[in-house]
């Protein structure tokens, strides 16, 4: 795939100030002659300097004028010739000047497949592939921090280490499968025990950052609930800062959820509204306080919004598994009306008046933060599939372990210990791992 050469539009479809398209391959700089119309020709121009040039359709009209650059490789985005094109940012002309390249000879890039070049032509590992995309789609300060964590090579880093602690570890043992007649002596062997267990370590609190990784790429799931008409709609519209959802005295006008996503302190959160609980009410109404508790099952936090000018005995609380119980957090709404007597704890709030706003976003943050630090002592959060890959880590590391406490053949310690580099390798992408490109770079948009 890499003998072609690829073009595809780097920034959004639609109208804008600028255009920007992007060619690369062997034929980049070949192309672009045949396209581009400067005062100079192509290849005297200086690199990684902007230059203007003008846009030709092959039959002398023009269709474009703008800025080029040229990045020759290795020293480039994909570590190939690279042509860049700053046009206007017109749909039709945009989508004109694409087909002049690609009648030129280039081939419509597929998505993703610009930083899959510079993933294969060594330019990053696959975490920091990964964390292009990461960085793209993130939606608050702390996703986008850890994303730059990413993009720098801080997971990349971590397996490494965890390999190069490993290799000797596994050196030692094929040593000793290599002179049978040499027995692993028990010094020996706490010293290999120690290693894998400092690797075990350091693997296993990875594999803890996982669900904050989640959260920090997916917002923490956040569903307000409550009975009808004590104010839940109005606190998400009060939390979003627009009016969102239908604010109305008629109990059941929410009757389906609906999703939001805002931050809080740099946190992500789903905002989910729901149906108010209650008996009775038509089916259509029923069916939404099904969703309700489903919403309730997979929240990561629970607002539970009550009437506290009405005393406790008239509410009907949210009945909650235990597992959850730490997750949820009161609202007293209403209080401007006066808080009942009986309401002994939970967040005074006038969604009414907009009061106690910013004693619920710390009520938040200190809830999130404390079902799991985000950002704290370590500077990555991994994603599902680095979860897999140091899981199976984990697995064989131990199995490693168990077998040399135990005297088993070295042969079997040896086997565990390279499926354990072996799922190392898969993390950064140093082994083959075909299928596991496909599925992450076609998440990627087109030109990028």
């Amino acid at each position: 795939m890499l003998n072609d050469t690829i073009a595809a539009v780097s920034t959004a479809l639609g109208e804008a100030a600028i255009s920007v398209l992007r060619v690369s391959g062997p034929q980049a700089l070949d192309i672009a002659q045949r396209v581009f119309q400067s005062r100079h020709p192509l290849l005297e121009l200086s690199v990684r300097k902007a230059h203007r040039v003008q846009v030709n359709d092959g039959q002398g009209h023009v269709l474009d004028e703008g800025l080029m650059l040229l990045f020759r490789g290795p020293a480039s985005y994909t570590g190939e010739d690279v042509v860049e094109f700053q046009g206007h940012g017109g749909l039709l002309v945009t989508q004109k000047v694409l087909e002049s390249l690609l009648t030129a000879g280039a081939r419509a890039a597929e998505p993703g497949e610009f930083t899959q070049r510079a993933f294969l032509n060594g330019k990053m590992d696959l975490t920091q592939a990964e964390a292009v995309m990461d960085l793209i789609h993130a939606q608050s300060t702390l996703a986008m921090r850890a994303a730059h964590e990413q993009l720098g090579g801080a997971i990349g880093r971590e397996a490494n280490a965890l390999r190069e602690e490993l290799l000797p570890v596994l050196a030692h043992v094929e040593a000793y499968i290599d002179f049978p007649e040499e027995d692993i002596s028990p010094d020996t062997g706490a010293a290999l025990t120690a290693k894998m267990d400092a690797v075990l370590d350091r693997a296993r609190r990875l594999i803890a950052t996982s669900e904050q990784g989640r959260i920090l790429r997916h917002g923490a799931r956040t569903v307000i609930c409550g009975e009808p008409n004590v104010g839940k709609s109005s606190l998400l519209n009060l939390l979003l800062g627009f009016e969102r959802a239908i604010v109305s005295p008629t109990a059941g006008t929410t009757r389906d959820t609906i999703e939001e996503i805002i931050q809080v302190h740099g946190i992500p959160l789903r905002l989910v509204d729901t149906a108010g609980l209650r008996e009775g009410g038509d089916d259509i109404e029923q069916v939404g306080i099904q969703r309700t508790h489903r919403e309730l099952e997979r929240a990561d936090l629970i607002l539970e919004v009550v009437d506290a000018s009405l005393p406790p005995s008239a509410a009907k609380r949210v009945s909650l598994p235990q597992s959850v119980e730490s997750r949820r957090i009161l609202l007293l709404n209403k209080a401007d009306l006066g808080i009942a007597e009986g309401w002994e704890s939970g967040v005074a709030l006038s969604c009414a008046r907009g009061e106690g706003v910013e004693t619920l976003r710390d009520a938040i943050r200190d809830v999130i933060l404390l079902a799991g630090p985000l950002m704290s002592d370590h500077p990555v959060a991994i994603n599902t599939r680095h979860k897999i890959c140091f899981e199976r880590l984990v697995i064989h590391v131990e199995a490693a372990r168990s077998a040399l406490s135990t005297g088993t053949a070295p042969e079997y310690v040896a086997l565990d210990l390279r499926e354990a580099l072996a799922a190392l390798g898969e993390v950064v992408g140093v082994i083959d791992v075909e299928q596991i490109l496909d599925v992450i770079f076609s998440s990627f948009c087109i030109g990028k």
